[in-house]
């Protein structure tokens, strides 16, 4: 669950994506442009064979940068003339949008088969575009020939774009989230802003004695509105070990000794501490914009809202820093990523996999050529992207760190505790808008009753589950 383009700019995830990718081939020389007949858009053989640079293609492109993202520009088209002097003959066509997608715009696309050839979704967007028939299967065509850092992909990310078996797209970013704090903040109340609190205790502690600041001073916030409530409800419970929603997908799973927790340290924060604030009913944009005008010490995030308050608010990365997911058993994690239309011919899949992984995917290139990025006025040391493990990751971290633009120190409490990432449950969005109103209640209502506000929530998530 995040909004829109940030994962470009860096609401998308420092310790991450480096891929020692080559440029995928693949087979024939005919012009290519036409639609596959079957679902694994050709043979198993005919997915192993390379591209022949001579074929004829042509590629649209989701969430090509738009002009108002001069530098995010430059370097597109800095990288479709790298990927042509490969392959000479794949027209790239990007489709500027921005935001890359908006709900009710993507779904009217996927119901009109309106999408591009390559096309930009959510993590949590794959069961809708297969209950659309919108993807191909690709899972004969990813290998570690066409993805060489593939054995290096955090699974788990991998695992959200798989259904059955079957594989329908390729990650762009990730992130997962933690404790964002102001550092400054945290000096003033005499706390250490190099040792943020990894427990709801040590939370409601901080909490207290950065709000002791006063003038409007918050030490702690929280969403209730916009489906953030929701989302922010699940991350934590997550952090505590819970679920959601039990294992089968079919029952809610938090009215139980954690959900209470979590509510319960909400209303003490909230009403006995009044370390929250008086202003709720927040959605985001609303914490960052606190945050950023130092009236708010902490809140559950991924690093990426960082650069929203740099680049939107004026804020400095310097001021910030971050901490992992309190409890710190899971954390919610999530992201987007590229599939590819269901129909393409093979040489077309091919092609459109050779285009993510050379832009979005090869260590030292496109994404990740942070020397570039760097040079370019963009920020570089934010640790998201963050699907590497083994040698891709150790060899992206270098290269990161190398061109940083910022003080990555300031997030090592995060880097060095990594938590396990769990993905959102399904029918997240009308899930976390139930939730909504729990955390709603319990933060403009005193008298508000923990066990009713479970319970309530509990049967309603249940009324969702049901209509999958």
């Amino acid at each position: 669950m995040r909004s829109s383009r940030s994962s470009r700019t860096a609401v998308t995830l420092v310790s991450t994506l480096a891929l020692a990718l080559t440029t995928l081939t693949a087979c024939g020389t005919s012009s290519s442009d036409g639609g596959g007949s079957d679902d694994s858009g050709g043979t198993s053989a005919d997915a192993a064979a390379p591209l022949d640079p001579k074929t004829k293609v042509t590629l649209t492109i989701d969430c090509m940068p738009p002009a108002a993202e001069k530098a995010e520009l430059k370097q597109w088209k800095e990288d479709v003339k790298a990927f042509n002097a490969k392959y000479p003959n794949v027209t790239i066509q990007g489709k500027q949008t921005d935001p890359c997608l908006e709900p009710p715009r993507f779904t009217a696309m996927l119901k009109a088969k309106s999408q591009p050839d390559v096309f930009y979704t959510y993590f949590t967007d794959l069961q809708q575009v297969l209950d659309n028939n919108g993807a191909q299967d690709i899972s004969a065509y990813v290998n570690d020939k066409s993805v060489p850092a593939l054995g290096d992909m955090d699974p788990n990310v991998l695992g959200v774009l798989k259904k059955d078996d079957k594989l329908y797209g390729l990650p762009y970013s990730n992130y997962t989230m933690g404790l964002l704090i102001n550092r400054k903040l945290f000096k003033r109340a005499g706390l250490d802003p190099n040792s943020p609190p990894t427990t709801w205790k040590e939370v409601r502690a901080a909490a207290k004695k950065i709000a002791a600041l006063g003038d409007g001073v918050a030490g702690f916030g929280e969403y209730s509105a916009g489906n953030n409530g929701g989302w922010h409800f699940t991350a934590a419970t997550y952090g505590l070990g819970g679920d959601i929603v039990d294992g089968g997908g079919t029952k809610a799973a938090f009215n139980n000794a954690t959900g209470r927790q979590i509510v319960d340290n909400l209303k003490a924060m909230r009403w006995d501490d009044d370390s929250m604030g008086k202003t709720q009913l927040l959605k985001w944009g609303d914490l960052q914009k606190q945050m950023a005008a130092d009236k708010l010490g902490m809140f559950l995030a991924a690093p990426d809202d960082i650069t929203y308050m740099v680049q939107n608010l004026g804020a400095k990365y310097g001021d910030f820093g971050m901490g992992p997911m309190p409890g710190q058993k899971a954390t919610l994690f999530g992201g987007n990523d590229y599939m590819i239309k269901k129909g393409s011919s093979p040489d077309k899949i091919k092609a459109a996999i050779a285009w993510i992984n050379f832009k979005f995917l090869t260590p030292g290139k496109g994404q990740f050529d942070w020397a570039r990025t760097k040079q370019d006025g963009l920020p570089v040391g934010l640790p998201q992207p963050n699907f590497w493990t083994g040698e891709t990751k150790s060899t992206d971290d270098k290269a990161r760190s190398a061109s940083s633009t910022m003080p990555v120190a300031n997030f090592k409490a995060f880097t060095d505790h990594p938590v396990r990432g769990k993905a959102e449950p399904p029918k997240a969005q009308e899930i976390y808008k139930v939730l909504d109103t729990l955390m709603s209640a319990v933060l403009t209502n005193r008298d508000a009753d923990p066990d009713k506000l479970l319970k309530t929530a509990e049967q309603q998530v249940d009324q969702v589950l049901a209509n999958q």
